[in-house]
């Protein structure tokens, strides 16, 4: 197989992995499967010096592979979602954050710190509206507030995180405030049509798009209204039609875990979707054998069909220009 094959497959790989240093698995996902980036999780830090030595060692490691820089991504959201365990700063969460200042302030203190750690991009914020929504899932990681006011602290997060040097991505698209299930666990559904959710949950993610956010991430929640087979992150409907078409998105566009329980299909099946839908990014947070899979499988359709390759450079350019953008690199 073409070893140009092995890089389009491997860039569109977010991947996750055990440890807290440059372990062999790490090399693997780095050396193997070419990933475009890495995903850190609580038990892969330890302390800031520790994970600065992780972050610069699977860089270096990249480059003497001679692989462009990688997405070093976290989900920093402050409050229940925070990876980064003291001395690094912990705050309150979305939820307590009233005002442009405080959301400026949470998102300024967060991009010095992840810099320093050598981590690039933050899987936040959380752009979900629950306003009024006693139940949803996602009450204490949502702002306060209306759909307006999301977008305004929101997009405020956004530009301070990304003005620090910081990718910003905003989840979960196109919106799960009113979702009661946990997707980790189950698959939610949310039976609301395009009207509805354009005068609420997407404001938000229009925003976004405005403020020129890095990335997109999509939930794993059917909208039967705009697709009645397929979660949001594997449906061509909402990740390419809605995301790139209607509201004109040409940055990342990210799956959610796809690990999570809410996913039920084989990974060749997911990753075919990825494919059809302009996806640019697949999450696989887990060491594990969906890693091998998703990588033979995206290897496999792409050898297979000239079409798909050729909508496979449009992605890896999108990929490249993050890169370049944010992380200095320039294509030799």
């Amino acid at each position: 197989m073409d070893k140009h094959i092995f890089h389009l497959a491997g860039q569109r790989l977010m991947l996750g992995f055990e440890g807290t240093g440059l372990t062999p698995d790490l090399k693997e996902i780095i050396e193997k499967y070419q990933a475009g980036g890495i995903i850190l999780f609580r038990y892969n830090i330890q302390s800031p010096k520790q994970v600065k030595q992780l972050c610069n060692d699977a860089q270096a490691f990249a480059k003497s592979c001679g692989q462009p820089p990688l997405f070093i991504a976290v989900d920093q959201e402050g409050g229940k979602v925070s990876r980064l365990p003291d001395p690094f700063t912990r705050f309150a969460g979305n939820p307590y954050i009233r005002s442009r200042t405080e959301a400026e302030n949470f998102a300024h203190i967060t991009a010095e710190e992840l810099m320093d750690a050598g981590i690039n991009m933050n899987l936040a914020p959380v752009m979900d509206v629950v306003h009024g929504q006693t139940e949803s899932i996602m009450q204490d990681r949502a702002f306060a507030g209306d759909a307006r006011t999301v977008a305004d602290l929101g997009t405020t997060v956004i530009k301070t995180l990304q003005k620090k040097g910081i990718m910003a991505v905003a989840k979960h698209f196109p919106g799960i405030g009113k979702t009661v299930l946990d997707s980790h666990h189950q698959l939610p559904v949310l039976d609301a049509d395009l009207s509805t959710l354009e005068a609420s949950d997407l404001v938000p993610f229009e925003a976004a798009v405005q403020a020129d956010v890095t990335g997109l991430m999509l939930s794993h929640i059917v909208y039967p209204s705009l697709d009645a087979l397929w979660q949001a992150s594997l449906s061509v409907a909402i990740a390419r039609d809605l995301v790139r078409n209607v509201l004109g998105f040409q940055g990342l566009v990210l799956t959610d875990d796809l690990d999570m329980k809410a996913i039920a299909h084989d990974m060749a099946t997911c990753m075919a979707q990825v494919l059809a839908s302009d996806i640019d990014l697949a999450l696989i947070c887990h060491k594990g054998p969906s890693i091998e899979n998703a990588f033979q499988a995206l290897a496999g359709l792409l050898e297979s069909d000239t079409a798909l390759q050729a909508k496979a450079e449009v992605c890896l350019e999108r990929i490249y220009r993050y890169k370049q953008k944010y992380l200095g690199w320039h294509p030799s």
